[in-house]
């Protein structure tokens, strides 16, 4: 009896340390599934990739080309082709090209010494770019009778009007809206949409209309610098 009570201490020590070293292996078996199943669901970011055919942010627009205008399309039925249409003008310098449109017959007298023989503007005009406001006939007939015979006989005052007529440079017609410093030196005032233009109290008719040096609209009325 005193045998089994000595050895009976002895076994429970043991159950208790195998017990304590059980538990631990079970605990790092533990650890180790924990680490393994973070290790297998855990991955690299994706880069952020930007597809090839996606658009650029920015796209650069090349000016509005002409011709736009109300009275484009009765202009190109009128002259449908040869060297006055939209064009054929678009092959000669402006001067040139205004002579051969059968609604300028009184502009071209007048840049071309046919109004006053002292103003002849035409090597001028030829000679760099412009931007062209042309009155077409109708605009001219509706200037009154004293005021025609005046620039008749006045070669400055002549050429006063038309230079005020003319910018320097080609604008299309998303470009030329705004205030524009005419070669006479005062500015015009140019309003409105592409499709849709005044100049000063004129209408463009049809505007944006390409020569070899020249962009031209055609307005329905004369225009006056301040005097």
């Amino acid at each position: 009896m005193k045998l089994l009570t000595r050895r009976v201490p002895v076994l429970i020590a043991a159950a208790a340390a195998l017990t304590l070293t059980l538990s631990a292996c079970g605990d790092d078996d533990g650890d180790d599934s924990t680490a393994s199943g973070n290790g297998d669901s855990t991955s690299a970011p994706e880069e952020e990739t930007t597809p090839a055919d996606e658009p650029a942010d920015e796209m650069t627009e090349e000016p509005m080309a002409g011709p736009v205008g109300p009275g484009c399309a009765d202009y190109a039925a009128q002259v449908p082709d040869g060297e006055g249409s939209v064009e054929g003008m678009s092959d000669d310098p402006v001067a040139v090209a205004a002579s051969n449109n059968p609604i300028l017959t009184t502009l071209v007298a007048a840049v071309s010494g046919g109004l006053n023989p002292e103003v002849d503007l035409v090597d001028t005009l030829n000679g760099a770019e412009f931007t062209v406001f042309a009155p077409i006939d109708d605009a001219f007939a509706a200037v009154d009778q004293a005021t025609l015979d005046t620039l008749a006989t006045d070669a400055d005052l002549l050429t006063t009007v038309l230079t005020y007529h003319v910018v320097p440079g080609q604008l299309s017609p998303d470009q030329v809206v705004g205030e524009q410093a005419t070669v006479q030196g005062d500015p015009v005032t140019v309003a409105g949409t592409p499709d849709a233009l005044t100049v000063n109290d004129a209408n463009v008719i049809c505007g944006g209309v390409t020569t070899a040096n020249a962009t031209v609209y055609l307005i329905d009325g004369v225009l006056m610098p301040p005097m």
